[in-house]
């Protein structure tokens, strides 16, 4: 069973950063693409950035220039580096891998971590 875990979240001051991470375990084929996205307060969920397997990225337009998204060193991580916060965005961050192997499209979800940043 595939399972995605984020760490990183925390409370933080306008202007400050944070790093999440997200270590996946159950997988035994790389992901075609992993991808971090948030739900603030009486939002939808939104995606924020991306990172296919041949290594393209893609970025919200309200993160570009202040949010990086990298692979780890370990099989299946993901990491977002997020720089200049303000409390726009403060969500709970969720960590995503989707794709498709042979007929079978998958699309897995780890639980979140909260983001808060104060003003």
């Amino acid at each position: 069973q595939v399972q995605l875990a984020e760490s990183g979240g925390g409370l933080v001051q306008a202007g400050g950063s944070l790093k999440l991470s997200c270590v996946t375990s159950g997988s035994k084929f790389r992901f075609d693409r992993m991808a971090w996205y948030r739900q603030g307060p009486g939002t939808q969920r939104e995606l924020v950035a991306s990172l296919t397997s041949t290594g393209s990225k893609r970025y919200s337009d309200s993160v570009e220039g202040r949010f990086t998204i990298s692979r780890g060193n370990a099989w299946n991580t993901v990491h977002l580096q997020m720089n200049s916060l303000s409390p726009e965005d403060t969500a709970v961050y969720y960590c995503n891998a989707n794709g498709r192997l042979a007929s079978y499209d998958y699309d897995y979800w780890g639980q979140g971590t909260l983001v808060a940043v104060s003003s």
